[in-house]
């Protein structure tokens, strides 16, 4: 009894002893391989069938309320606690202390503390745990792609073919139009226009990208190692702080308190399909970046909607032309810009313009700074240089493709 007394164990609620198990089950999911596999696809998924229908309900994204509530209050109890209470007491009677008196500091900051584990434990427990699956190459298995010159180029080209080619149908199936479309997309984003989501993504095109994503998510499934949907009817929030994360670069976000995942409201029609995708992996329970684009680059260009299939390929264009430039040359990337259709360069250039005039530097580099030590404080290697692995995965994976019909 002595001991316990002397660990304070005696003054422990059976809520603080379930806080600690789920914490000590948190921390050795996250050590043992084995139990971050069963929880990826095994537990993970029963989870997210639960709170996915419950969250859908709401036409808001709960989770950033969730969480914008959760800040407020860490920083506003201590306040009126230690500050304010004794003060609104004298006014609002119902406000003073009962016969124990007014909790000392230690008891404040305890609360507060004690609440920032419950939220610690909540979202490793509803979502955060898939940061311990294997990577992606153990799990489809295949081996890392070989930095090549040759192959490169070849994956370069023939990207850019049918980059090309959906463009220049898209085109010609508009009778022209398109490239008036893409230059209206340019220069039609009056500031009236910017804060009108639904005049940039309407609700059938909505429609469309999640009848088609989610088709071919159905189809690949645990053969690419990836969890089949469990959500038939998923609901595709949009960010209730779109401004402000429009300022700092963010286009989407998991939601993992409440198994949601949310869109920027700002984010431009033909790259809305790739981001919906991108989001959708992670909603299916991969955490890192760079899987979930090389999820969204599978799905969408599997597509039969032409839209959708150029958007898949278009949202990996950054990435691939830092790629020739860093692998081919300069040479090679001047040459290799030339060989784009012109539209799409346009377009490339309109999409960097549209969202560095929304974008604040001081929030931007705050987001890059704080997620930059999210992903690494959950084992992401390479932090945010994990989106651009997305070519090194599409080069994989190819490569896998091939051996599997030279067994044939």
């Amino acid at each position: 009894m002595k001991i316990l007394h002397t660990l304070r164990l005696d003054r422990m609620k059976w809520r603080h002893w379930v806080l600690l198990l789920l914490l000590i089950l948190v921390t050795l999911t996250k050590m043992i391989p084995l139990w971050g596999v069963i929880y990826t696809y095994r537990v993970y998924p029963v989870i997210g069938s639960l709170l996915s229908p419950i969250s859908g309900i709401f036409p808001f994204a709960v989770g950033e309320i969730f969480i914008a509530l959760s800040i407020a209050w860490v920083v506003l109890y201590p306040i009126y606690e230690m500050g304010l209470r004794k003060k609104l007491a004298r006014r609002f009677i119902f406000l003073a202390a009962k016969s124990g008196g007014y909790p000392k500091k230690k008891v404040v900051f305890g609360r507060v503390i004690e609440y920032l584990l419950w939220v610690y434990v909540w979202f490793y427990a509803a979502w955060g745990l898939n940061y311990s699956q294997p990577v992606i190459y153990y799990r489809v298995g295949m081996q890392p792609a070989e930095v090549s010159e040759e192959k490169f180029r070849k994956f370069a080209y023939q990207y850019a073919d049918s980059l090309n080619l959906l463009s220049e149908e898209q085109r010609g199936k508009s009778d022209g139009s398109e490239e008036r479309r893409v230059k209206s997309e340019e220069t039609a984003f009056d500031g009236q226009r910017e804060n009108q989501s639904d005049s940039i993504v309407d609700e059938g095109l909505k429609n469309r990208v999640r009848d088609a994503v989610l088709k071919e998510y159905n189809k690949i499934g645990y053969r690419e190692g990836i969890n089949p949907p469990f959500n038939q009817h998923p609901h595709a929030k949009t960010m209730v702080f779109t401004p402000i994360s429009s300022m700092s670069g963010v286009t989407g976000s998991m939601g993992p308190f409440f198994c949601e995942f949310t869109l920027n409201g700002d984010i431009r029609a033909h790259d809305y399909p790739a981001t919906y995708a991108h989001e959708f992996a992670h909603f299916l329970g991969i955490a890192n970046e760079g899987e979930a684009n090389f999820y969204s680059y599978l799905v969408c260009t599997a597509s039969k909607d032409k839209a959708v299939k150029f958007s898949g390929y278009y949202h990996i264009l950054p990435h691939v032309l830092y790629n020739v430039f860093d692998i081919l040359g300069e040479k090679e990337g001047e040459k290799y810009l030339k060989y784009i259709r012109p539209e799409i360069i346009r377009l490339l250039k309109s999409d960097r313009q549209y969202w560095q005039g929304k974008r604040c530097k001081a929030l931007d580099a705050a987001q890059d700074f704080f997620f930059e030590l999210y992903l690494r404080g959950n084992h992401v290697e390479g932090g945010r240089k994990s989106y651009a692995g997305v070519i090194g995965l599409i080069l994989a994976w190819e490569n896998k493709q091939e051996k599997s019909l030279m067994k044939r």
